[in-house]
């Protein structure tokens, strides 16, 4: 698979470790920024990254923020996005197996080094289950269609 990798400046030490155990998991890992770790605007990495999955560009993404929320708001604002933050092995599971999430987030002020990896290994190797989760996932994106064919009222 091919995962965007991106992050903010308090995420951004955190990258490069994230990078090297997407590729030792035998992904494609593409750094999406930023490239020093001098402050900047969340929603410009975590847009481009999820623009990326929406246009098919990459298979998945993972974003690293301070609390990550941010981030996952931004993702989530792209038609074909399901982003998820993550604390532990059960929510990147569940949201993988439920949800079929095609963007991670990440807190790195919430966990150290050690459980980056392994809730990562999770949610790329944790397929997506289909059945009754197929049919909600189909919700899903029916709303991202309306939301996309709504035109404001003049």
């Amino acid at each position: 698979m091919k995962i965007a990798v991106a992050s903010e400046h308090r995420g951004f030490k955190a990258k490069d470790r994230i990078l090297a155990e997407v590729r030792q998991l035998q992904h494609e890992a593409l750094d999406f920024g930023p490239a020093t770790d001098e402050m900047c605007d969340y929603p410009d990495f975590a847009a481009k990254s999820a623009m990326a999955v929406a246009c098919g560009e990459v298979d998945r993404a993972i974003l690293i923020g301070g609390t990550g929320i941010g981030m996952n708001i931004v993702a989530n604002k792209f038609p074909g996005v399901r982003a998820a933050l993550c604390h532990d092995d059960l929510s990147a599971q569940i949201s993988r197996s439920h949800n079929d999430s095609n963007v991670l987030c990440l807190s790195i002020n919430l966990f150290g080094a050690e459980v980056a990896p392994r809730i990562i290994k999770i949610w790329l190797q944790t397929p997506f289950e289909g059945g009754r989760h197929a049919r909600r996932v189909s919700k899903i994106a029916k709303l991202d269609e309306a939301r996309q064919n709504h035109s404001p009222q003049q």
